[in-house]
Protein backbone atom coordinates (compact mmCIF):
# COMPACT_ATOMS: atom_id res chain seq x y z
CA UNK A 1 0.00 0.00 0.00
CA UNK A 2 2.80 2.82 1.03
CA UNK A 3 4.91 1.69 -1.88
CA UNK A 4 1.95 2.41 -4.38
CA UNK A 5 1.67 5.56 -2.83
CA UNK A 6 4.91 6.87 -2.52
CA UNK A 7 4.97 5.61 -6.75
CA UNK A 8 1.98 7.67 -7.45
CA UNK A 9 3.61 10.16 -5.64
CA UNK A 10 6.62 10.28 -7.43
CA UNK A 11 4.51 10.13 -10.89
CA UNK A 12 2.84 12.94 -9.86
CA UNK A 13 5.73 15.21 -8.97
CA UNK A 14 7.46 14.38 -12.37
CA UNK A 15 4.29 14.89 -13.75
CA UNK A 16 4.56 18.50 -12.22
CA UNK A 17 7.85 18.90 -12.73
CA UNK A 18 7.52 18.51 -16.63
CA UNK A 19 4.72 20.60 -17.50
CA UNK A 20 6.36 23.42 -14.96
CA UNK A 21 9.53 23.29 -17.00
CA UNK A 22 7.81 23.09 -20.37
CA UNK A 23 6.38 26.72 -20.19
CA UNK A 24 7.45 28.87 -22.55
CA UNK A 25 7.82 32.84 -22.25
CA UNK A 26 5.66 34.72 -25.23
CA UNK A 27 6.79 37.69 -27.56
CA UNK A 28 10.44 36.11 -27.68
CA UNK A 29 10.97 38.46 -30.80
CA UNK A 30 11.31 41.36 -28.38
CA UNK A 31 13.97 40.24 -26.33
CA UNK A 32 17.78 40.43 -26.91
CA UNK A 33 20.14 38.11 -26.59
CA UNK A 34 23.85 38.57 -26.22
CA UNK A 35 26.26 35.17 -26.53
CA UNK A 36 30.18 35.09 -26.36
CA UNK A 37 31.96 33.22 -28.06
CA UNK A 38 30.68 32.48 -31.01
CA UNK A 39 33.07 31.38 -33.78
CA UNK A 40 32.27 28.11 -33.32
CA UNK A 41 31.07 25.14 -30.96
CA UNK A 42 28.44 25.96 -28.83
CA UNK A 43 28.29 29.81 -29.15
CA UNK A 44 27.81 29.05 -32.97
CA UNK A 45 25.23 26.57 -32.88
CA UNK A 46 23.99 28.61 -29.91
CA UNK A 47 23.52 32.18 -31.86
CA UNK A 48 22.08 30.11 -35.04
CA UNK A 49 19.34 27.86 -32.69
CA UNK A 50 18.16 31.20 -30.98
CA UNK A 51 18.23 33.49 -34.15
CA UNK A 52 15.40 30.64 -35.34
CA UNK A 53 13.19 30.93 -32.81
CA UNK A 54 12.76 34.42 -33.02
CA UNK A 55 15.39 36.01 -31.07
CA UNK A 56 17.32 39.05 -31.48
CA UNK A 57 20.65 37.62 -31.01
CA UNK A 58 23.84 39.70 -30.72
CA UNK A 59 26.59 37.44 -30.94
CA UNK A 60 30.45 38.14 -30.15
CA UNK A 61 33.22 36.87 -31.92
CA UNK A 62 36.97 36.22 -31.83
CA UNK A 63 38.16 36.89 -35.86
CA UNK A 64 36.22 38.85 -38.33
CA UNK A 65 36.13 35.23 -40.01
CA UNK A 66 34.10 33.63 -37.80
CA UNK A 67 31.60 36.58 -37.96
CA UNK A 68 31.00 36.27 -41.42
CA UNK A 69 30.81 33.01 -41.30
CA UNK A 70 27.63 33.08 -38.46
CA UNK A 71 26.23 36.03 -40.55
CA UNK A 72 25.92 33.93 -43.74
CA UNK A 73 23.88 30.94 -41.86
CA UNK A 74 21.42 33.30 -39.67
CA UNK A 75 18.82 35.61 -40.73
CA UNK A 76 19.57 39.55 -40.67
CA UNK A 77 18.42 40.04 -37.46
CA UNK A 78 21.39 38.79 -36.19
CA UNK A 79 23.94 40.94 -35.37
CA UNK A 80 28.14 40.39 -34.41
CA UNK A 81 30.55 42.24 -32.90
CA UNK A 82 34.41 41.47 -32.28
CA UNK A 83 35.19 40.83 -28.74
CA UNK A 84 38.21 39.55 -26.65
CA UNK A 85 36.68 39.19 -23.32
CA UNK A 86 40.11 39.61 -21.70
CA UNK A 87 40.44 43.22 -22.91
CA UNK A 88 38.67 45.16 -20.26
CA UNK A 89 38.25 48.34 -23.11
CA UNK A 90 37.21 46.71 -25.63
CA UNK A 91 34.49 45.01 -23.30
CA UNK A 92 32.95 48.41 -22.29
CA UNK A 93 32.71 49.27 -25.79
CA UNK A 94 30.37 45.99 -26.29
CA UNK A 95 28.59 46.99 -23.35
CA UNK A 96 28.01 50.80 -25.04
CA UNK A 97 26.99 49.33 -28.69
CA UNK A 98 24.68 47.00 -27.04
CA UNK A 99 23.07 49.61 -24.61
CA UNK A 100 22.59 51.54 -28.37
CA UNK A 101 20.79 48.84 -29.89
CA UNK A 102 18.26 47.29 -26.79
CA UNK A 103 17.50 51.00 -25.71
CA UNK A 104 14.91 51.09 -23.04
CA UNK A 105 13.99 47.40 -23.19
CA UNK A 106 17.02 46.24 -21.93
CA UNK A 107 19.22 43.55 -22.44
CA UNK A 108 17.26 40.25 -22.08
CA UNK A 109 19.73 37.48 -21.45
CA UNK A 110 23.79 36.84 -21.33
CA UNK A 111 25.11 33.03 -22.37
CA UNK A 112 28.84 33.70 -20.94
CA UNK A 113 29.95 30.77 -23.62
CA UNK A 114 33.20 31.87 -24.03
CA UNK A 115 36.20 29.86 -22.90
CA UNK A 116 39.44 28.97 -22.67
CA UNK A 117 40.39 25.20 -22.24
CA UNK A 118 43.91 24.47 -22.57
CA UNK A 119 45.39 24.38 -19.83
CA UNK A 120 45.33 20.65 -18.55
CA UNK A 121 48.11 18.85 -16.66
CA UNK A 122 49.73 17.98 -13.57
CA UNK A 123 50.10 21.81 -11.02
CA UNK A 124 53.66 21.15 -10.35
CA UNK A 125 54.12 21.13 -13.86
CA UNK A 126 52.86 24.43 -14.55
CA UNK A 127 53.66 27.96 -13.29
CA UNK A 128 51.43 31.05 -12.37
CA UNK A 129 51.31 32.45 -16.04
CA UNK A 130 49.88 28.57 -17.63
CA UNK A 131 47.29 29.36 -14.53
CA UNK A 132 46.80 32.90 -15.27
CA UNK A 133 45.79 32.18 -19.04
CA UNK A 134 43.10 30.36 -18.34
CA UNK A 135 41.64 32.48 -15.59
CA UNK A 136 41.78 35.35 -17.14
CA UNK A 137 39.37 33.73 -20.26
CA UNK A 138 37.07 32.08 -18.05
CA UNK A 139 36.74 33.59 -14.56
CA UNK A 140 37.85 37.27 -15.04
CA UNK A 141 36.44 37.92 -18.75
CA UNK A 142 33.04 36.15 -17.60
CA UNK A 143 33.06 38.20 -14.59
CA UNK A 144 33.80 41.65 -16.88
CA UNK A 145 31.24 40.94 -19.73
CA UNK A 146 28.86 40.11 -16.43
CA UNK A 147 29.42 43.52 -14.88
CA UNK A 148 29.45 45.62 -17.94
CA UNK A 149 26.07 44.26 -19.09
CA UNK A 150 24.16 43.60 -15.72
CA UNK A 151 22.19 47.46 -15.69
CA UNK A 152 20.88 46.20 -18.98
CA UNK A 153 19.66 42.84 -18.10
CA UNK A 154 18.34 44.21 -14.69
CA UNK A 155 16.49 46.71 -16.82
CA UNK A 156 14.84 43.94 -18.34
CA UNK A 157 14.56 41.50 -15.69
CA UNK A 158 16.37 39.27 -17.77
CA UNK A 159 18.41 36.22 -17.90
CA UNK A 160 22.21 35.41 -17.19
CA UNK A 161 23.61 31.58 -18.20
CA UNK A 162 26.75 30.92 -17.29
CA UNK A 163 28.77 28.27 -19.18
CA UNK A 164 30.33 25.85 -16.37
CA UNK A 165 31.38 22.66 -16.63
CA UNK A 166 31.19 19.52 -14.71
CA UNK A 167 35.11 19.77 -14.39
CA UNK A 168 33.60 22.76 -12.17
CA UNK A 169 31.49 20.49 -9.81
CA UNK A 170 34.43 17.67 -9.93
CA UNK A 171 38.31 18.00 -10.28
CA UNK A 172 39.63 15.68 -12.58
CA UNK A 173 42.93 17.37 -13.77
CA UNK A 174 45.33 19.96 -12.67
CA UNK A 175 45.46 22.99 -14.33
CA UNK A 176 43.80 26.16 -14.51
CA UNK A 177 40.52 24.81 -16.00
CA UNK A 178 38.54 23.13 -13.14
CA UNK A 179 39.72 26.17 -10.85
CA UNK A 180 38.50 28.69 -13.72
CA UNK A 181 34.90 26.24 -13.66
CA UNK A 182 34.65 26.65 -9.80
CA UNK A 183 35.05 30.07 -10.30
CA UNK A 184 32.23 30.61 -12.70
CA UNK A 185 29.57 28.51 -10.51
CA UNK A 186 30.93 30.38 -7.31
CA UNK A 187 30.60 33.58 -8.98
CA UNK A 188 26.91 32.21 -10.29
CA UNK A 189 25.98 31.29 -7.13
CA UNK A 190 26.59 35.00 -5.72
CA UNK A 191 25.31 36.59 -8.35
CA UNK A 192 22.28 34.51 -8.57
CA UNK A 193 21.39 35.56 -5.15
CA UNK A 194 22.10 38.79 -5.52
CA UNK A 195 19.93 39.17 -8.66
CA UNK A 196 16.75 37.38 -7.30
CA UNK A 197 16.05 40.61 -6.10
CA UNK A 198 16.00 42.27 -9.41
CA UNK A 199 13.75 39.57 -11.04
CA UNK A 200 16.85 38.56 -12.83
CA UNK A 201 17.55 34.62 -13.18
CA UNK A 202 20.78 32.78 -13.47
CA UNK A 203 21.26 29.32 -14.51
CA UNK A 204 24.42 27.70 -14.93
CA UNK A 205 25.33 24.76 -17.56
CA UNK A 206 27.87 21.92 -16.52
CA UNK A 207 28.70 19.96 -19.87
CA UNK A 208 30.14 16.85 -19.86
CA UNK A 209 32.58 16.42 -22.90
CA UNK A 210 31.41 17.72 -26.26
CA UNK A 211 33.24 17.69 -29.41
CA UNK A 212 34.10 20.72 -29.84
CA UNK A 213 37.40 22.85 -30.53
CA UNK A 214 38.61 22.36 -26.59
CA UNK A 215 38.42 18.74 -27.55
CA UNK A 216 40.92 18.43 -30.29
CA UNK A 217 43.43 16.62 -29.32
CA UNK A 218 46.69 17.77 -30.90
CA UNK A 219 46.40 21.37 -28.89
CA UNK A 220 46.14 19.91 -25.05
CA UNK A 221 49.11 17.27 -26.29
CA UNK A 222 51.29 20.65 -27.30
CA UNK A 223 50.63 21.72 -24.17
CA UNK A 224 51.38 18.64 -22.14
CA UNK A 225 54.87 18.12 -24.41
CA UNK A 226 55.91 21.69 -23.38
CA UNK A 227 55.12 21.33 -19.88
CA UNK A 228 57.11 17.86 -19.73
CA UNK A 229 60.01 19.13 -21.69
CA UNK A 230 60.48 22.02 -19.20
CA UNK A 231 60.80 20.66 -16.20
CA UNK A 232 63.37 20.54 -13.95
CA UNK A 233 65.50 17.25 -14.14
CA UNK A 234 64.76 16.33 -10.41
CA UNK A 235 61.20 16.68 -10.88
CA UNK A 236 60.89 14.41 -14.18
CA UNK A 237 63.07 11.46 -12.22
CA UNK A 238 60.17 12.52 -9.76
CA UNK A 239 57.26 11.52 -12.08
CA UNK A 240 59.06 9.32 -14.70
CA UNK A 241 58.28 8.81 -18.26
CA UNK A 242 55.66 6.53 -17.74
CA UNK A 243 53.76 8.89 -15.73
CA UNK A 244 53.99 11.38 -18.59
CA UNK A 245 52.96 8.67 -21.26
CA UNK A 246 49.83 7.47 -19.08
CA UNK A 247 48.89 11.26 -19.31
CA UNK A 248 49.46 11.95 -22.55
CA UNK A 249 46.63 8.11 -23.52
CA UNK A 250 44.18 10.05 -20.52
CA UNK A 251 43.97 12.82 -22.69
CA UNK A 252 43.74 10.86 -25.51
CA UNK A 253 40.83 8.98 -24.02
CA UNK A 254 39.27 12.22 -22.78
CA UNK A 255 39.52 13.69 -26.19
CA UNK A 256 38.06 10.58 -27.77
CA UNK A 257 35.11 10.27 -25.72
CA UNK A 258 33.28 13.83 -26.40
CA UNK A 259 30.59 13.38 -27.95
CA UNK A 260 29.08 15.40 -30.94
CA UNK A 261 25.53 16.45 -30.00
CA UNK A 262 26.04 20.28 -29.00
CA UNK A 263 22.63 20.32 -29.25
CA UNK A 264 22.16 18.73 -26.17
CA UNK A 265 24.18 22.20 -24.54
CA UNK A 266 22.19 24.31 -26.84
CA UNK A 267 19.13 23.59 -25.83
CA UNK A 268 19.79 23.83 -22.38
CA UNK A 269 20.63 27.55 -23.36
CA UNK A 270 17.88 27.84 -24.99
CA UNK A 271 15.44 26.70 -21.74
CA UNK A 272 17.45 28.82 -19.86
CA UNK A 273 16.65 32.04 -21.82
CA UNK A 274 13.40 31.14 -23.21
CA UNK A 275 11.14 29.16 -19.96
CA UNK A 276 9.09 30.48 -17.45
CA UNK A 277 10.64 28.54 -15.23
CA UNK A 278 14.24 27.95 -16.17
CA UNK A 279 16.09 25.50 -13.79
CA UNK A 280 19.36 27.01 -11.64
CA UNK A 281 21.30 24.00 -13.30
CA UNK A 282 21.54 22.04 -16.40
CA UNK A 283 23.92 19.23 -17.00
CA UNK A 284 23.51 18.00 -20.28
CA UNK A 285 25.70 15.16 -21.40
CA UNK A 286 25.55 11.13 -19.88
CA UNK A 287 28.65 11.30 -18.82
CA UNK A 288 27.43 14.08 -16.44
CA UNK A 289 24.44 12.80 -15.26
CA UNK A 290 25.50 9.18 -14.83
CA UNK A 291 28.97 9.88 -13.70
CA UNK A 292 30.81 13.24 -12.59
CA UNK A 293 27.89 14.46 -11.23
CA UNK A 294 27.08 11.43 -8.77
CA UNK A 295 30.46 10.89 -7.74
CA UNK A 296 30.98 14.59 -6.62
CA UNK A 297 28.06 13.97 -3.69
CA UNK A 298 29.77 11.06 -2.85
CA UNK A 299 32.61 11.62 0.55
CA UNK A 300 35.55 12.75 -0.71
CA UNK A 301 37.64 9.42 0.50
CA UNK A 302 35.41 7.30 -2.46
CA UNK A 303 35.52 9.94 -4.97
CA UNK A 304 39.29 10.17 -4.48
CA UNK A 305 39.87 6.86 -4.87
CA UNK A 306 37.42 6.51 -7.80
CA UNK A 307 39.07 8.63 -9.85
CA UNK A 308 42.90 7.85 -8.94
CA UNK A 309 42.10 4.01 -10.57
CA UNK A 310 42.53 5.86 -14.08
CA UNK A 311 44.90 8.26 -12.83
CA UNK A 312 48.34 8.53 -14.14
CA UNK A 313 51.23 6.24 -11.29
CA UNK A 314 54.28 7.82 -10.44
CA UNK A 315 57.62 6.28 -10.98
CA UNK A 316 59.18 6.06 -6.84
CA UNK A 317 55.02 5.80 -5.26
CA UNK A 318 55.87 7.06 -0.98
Amino acid sequence: MWLLLLLLLSILILVYRWYRQSKILENLSDKYVLITGCDSGFGNLAAKQLDRRGLRVLATCMTEKGAEELKKEASSRLQTVILDITDSQRVKSVAEWVSSIVGDKGLWGLVNNAAFGFGLGPNEWQTKEDFAKTLNVNVLGTIDVTLNLLPLIRKAHGRIVNVASIAGRLSIVGGGYCISKFGVEAFSDSLRREMCNFGVKVSIIEPGAFRTSMALYEPHFKHLERLWNNLPPEIKKSYGEQYYQQSVKALQSLCGSAVPKLHMVTNCMEHALTAVYPWTRYAPGWDAKLFYIPVSYLPTVLSDYILSLSAPKVAGKA
